[in-house]
């Protein structure tokens, strides 16, 4: 095949992998029939690094060298409320980094999260060059639709250092669409209801044959599958302090079981009405005696545990629904994305929501690797897919900072991308050499409760007295959602310009240096399929401990209590290929302080009375 190109669906909890072959997507699945891979990354004492299902076996016996949701984390600052929570839960180490970014400790190593995702897209690279028998080094990465320029751009950085060529940044429930819509020929509204791992957005498309255009996307980034397990872990944890007077959460291991129970009970959920959790030996009292838990929980007591979650979800439709000025009787379809929505709790308020049936024709685990692998066979020229055209909006509003600590929208969401808009300032002070432009995203007037994109100076005008020197500032968003900023002197055409790419905490040479590095080249090449005789020697490695487990949707359907000490993990594994189809694929503060120089600007498009000033 020449010219191969990829769709990337980078989940939480899970990615895939995609390409359009003869004018339909195919799904790309490793030697083990494993049509997913697990967001999970291991580093072992030797160096080497393992992702992948096998990797997610390691994070009960490993728990401080396997690192899994990293996507939760990317892009974001250290202060952050979604990197706090994380700092609390995940037993890995979670550092802050220079200009507050975050870093992740691994023995006497230190990897930014772009790097992280880095190393689950070289896996899911080689499982589609195993497949294709190709390089392949162009992909079209998948986000949710409310990241902002700091993930984007910070998933961007992670193609390029697992050596891809990145397309476009493709939002995911348009990805969603297009593979629903993709050769068609139909003429719908449709909903997309994307609640992964760890975000869960909603958009809303019209699609006219092979033009998809986007009428509004909303979001909660803190949002998703993750936050389900939380509900079950709370509640097996509480009830084992009740119990026994220990608090598991502060020993790792003990935490990571009850969280590998925790997922296990939701998944088991989506297939049965009720759910057994039994762990022999969820830890030791002070007498070295196991202390076992044993709960049973079903769908009902399930959904009491996590309605409000739910229904944070459809306070985000309802404002996706208000921007796109249609109420759900509008719309012809809706499309269920991420793991999550396979539970019947979850489906079911989705259909008394929308007051119609979700569509059944679409895997919620694969469609946005498989729209995103259209997309990718479009910009690389393959006339099978060149037809579609897509047209989607920016999330949030783009801001800028003026004095008062308010920020006022230059770009507001739901705005066609790709877009290019001015707005002319003046200097608020006479003589006034330099001006700061501090640059937000989000839906705020107080800035501090938007996303600080960047801040850069801009010094070089004309100087003269308040009011009388002007200053353009442009903003530019590109297809893939990410921000240019350039400021200049209309008189003179002196101008400077930045990049906001301050969202992965990665400078230029930062970034220089992780390549010329090369760690993501230590991910494991994809292994061949092991013989019979083979199995049990090469999955020695990657054998959990006793009390660890993966229960798979056939072990389920099996037997009614399911004993997370008794499973044997290898048999697990090899029993992966047959059961993956019906696993899940879960898929800011500012905190200012001076700015970089004293210097403020006016509105000019402000009242003359009441003038704006940075």
């Amino acid at each position: 095949m020449a010219n191969a190109a990829v769709g990337i669906d980078l989940g939480t909890s899970y990615s895939c992998v995609s390409v359009l072959e003869r004018g339909s997507p195919r799904v790309l699945a490793n030697v083990y029939g494993e049509r997913t891979t697990a967001s999970v990354v291991f580093f072992k004492d030797d160096g080497q690094i393992e992702v992948g299902n096998q990797a997610k076996a390691n994070i009960i016996h490993h728990p401080v060298h396997t690192v899994s949701s990293a996507k939760r984390l990317i892009g974001r600052y250290f202060f952050s409320e979604e990197v706090k929570k994380a700092r609390a839960i995940y037993a890995y180490d979670i550092r802050e980094a220079p200009n507050h970014g975050v870093r992740i400790g691994i023995r006497d190593e230190e990897f930014s999260l772009p790097e992280i995702s880095a190393m689950v897209i070289r896996e899911v690279k080689q499982v589609a060059e195993a497949q294709l028998g190709q390089p392949v080094t162009q992909a079209v990465i998948t986000v949710p639709a409310y990241f902002n320029d700091n993930q984007r751009q910070a998933t961007k950085d992670a193609g390029k250092i697992a050596g891809v060529e990145v397309l476009r940044i493709l939002n995911e429930p348009t990805a969603a669409a297009l593979a629903y819509g993709f050769g068609r020929g139909i003429n719908q509204r449709v909903a997309v209801y994307d609640l992964g791992g760890g975000t869960f957005d909603i958009s809303i498309l019209e699609i006219g044959k092979d033009v998809f255009e986007v009428l509004a996307t909303c979001g909660d980034t803190f949002l998703g599958g993750d936050d389900l397990d939380d509900r079950v872990l709370d509640l097996l944890a509480d009830e084992f302090v009740e119990r026994h007077g220990i608090n598991p959460r502060n020993d790792p291991h003990a935490f990571e079981k009850l969280k590998a129970a925790a997922e296990e009970t939701k998944k088991g959920l989506s297939v049965e009405e009720e759910f057994c959790v039994q762990i022999n030996d969820v830890m030791k009292n002070e007498a070295g005696e196991p202390l076992p838990l044993v709960r049973t929980i079903d769908r009902v007591e399930f959904a009491r545990l996590v309605q409000d979650l739910i229904q944070r979800t459809f306070k985000v439709c309802d404002e996706a629904l208000q921007q796109s000025d249609l109420t759900t009787r509008d719309l012809d379809g809706v499309i269920l994305v991420g793991g999550p929505t396979r539970l019947p709790v979850i489906r079911q308020a989705v259909t008394d929501y929308f007051q119609q049936e979700p569509k059944a024709d679409v895997d919620p685990d694969e469609v946005v690797a498989m729209g995103a692998a259209i997309h990718a066979a479009s910009l690389v020229g393959q006339e099978t897919a060149a037809e579609s055209i897509l047209l989607d909006v920016t999330p949030l509003d783009l801001r800028i900072g003026v004095v008062g600590g308010l920020a006022e929208p230059v770009i507001e969401s739901n705005t066609p991308v790709p877009i290019e808009q001015s707005r002319r300032f003046t200097t608020a002070r006479d003589d006034q050499e330099s001006v700061a432009i501090r640059v937000y995203q989000g839906e705020s007037r107080i800035a501090s409760e938007n996303e600080l994109l960047g801040e850069f100076e801009f010094s070089g005008f004309t100087k003269g007295r308040r009011s009388e020197v002007e200053i353009d500032v442009a903003f530019e968003i590109n297809v893939d959602g990410i921000v240019e900023v350039t400021a200049s002197d209309p008189n003179t055409g002196e101008q400077a310009s930045t990049s906001i790419t301050l969202s992965s905490g990665l400078s230029e040479g930062d970034l220089d240096k992780i390549l010329r590095s090369d760690r993501a080249a230590r991910v494991g090449a994809v292994k061949t399929a092991p013989s019979a005789s083979e199995d049990k020697q090469s999955l020695e490695s990657v054998q959990a401990p006793p009390e660890s487990t993966h229960a798979t949707g056939k072990d389920l359907a099996e037997e009614d209590a399911i004993d997370l000490a008794d499973i044997d993990l290898e048999e697990d594994i090899l029993e992966l290929a047959e059961s993956q189809r019906d696993s899940w694929a879960e898929d800011e503060n500012e905190r200012s302080g001076p700015g970089l120089f004293d210097a403020s600007v006016r509105d000019l498009s402000a009242p003359d009375d009441d003038p704006e000033e940075l």
